[in-house]
């Protein structure tokens, strides 16, 4: 059974795990050097860097368990403008991730009911994220969850260059 929960900074070291497990489940045949690997996860799944984003008022974390298992999380950021959004109030969908024997019990969705419903009693009126263009799952996934192509962009992690698209949805 999964459960969901509101992360807090104790939960810093399993959503660090998370992000670097979940990190290489989907990317992780996109680099030619695994240092470059390393490098990013010493970056941006590092404990320390977690439990400030999560001290952060701007940042709302939420922690998924499968029988008290941590299987995947998500990561609200609040005020966080997009060179695709030409309004103010915008938050940005940063993380779900979800491990991949996961996929199929519904984890995913339910952080996306649980972060939408919190931006939804937000004063934003919209929501963005970024998404690996040939990430067809994922792409698939947002598209049902209301969210439209808004632009491209690319993101460069050591020698590796990125294709992304930009998806947004405006709050009804």
């Amino acid at each position: 059974m999964i459960t969901i929960r509101t992360a807090t900074t104790e939960d810093a070291p399993q959503i660090a795990l998370l992000g670097r497990v979940t990190f290489t489940e989907t990317f992780s045949e996109y680099f030619r050097d695994p240092q470059d690997l390393f490098d990013y996860f010493e970056k941006t799944f590092n404990v320390a860097k977690i439990r400030n984003s999560i001290e952060n008022a701007n940042n709302k974390f939420w922690i998924a368990h499968w029988n008290d298992l941590p299987i995947g999380y998500a990561k609200l950021k609040v005020h966080s403008p997009s060179p695709f959004i030409d309004v103010s109030t915008v938050s940005q969908l940063q993380k779900i991730y979800v491990l991949k024997e996961f996929l199929d019990k519904r984890a995913g969705k339910i952080l996306m009911e649980k972060l939408m419903s919190s931006f939804n009693d937000s004063a934003q009126t919209h929501i963005w994220l970024s998404v690996l263009n040939s990430n067809e799952r994922a792409i698939n996934f947002y598209y049902k969850n209301g969210f439209s192509k808004v632009g491209e962009h690319q993101f460069t992690i050591g020698k590796e260059t990125f294709d992304f698209f930009a998806l947004s949805k405006q709050k009804i």
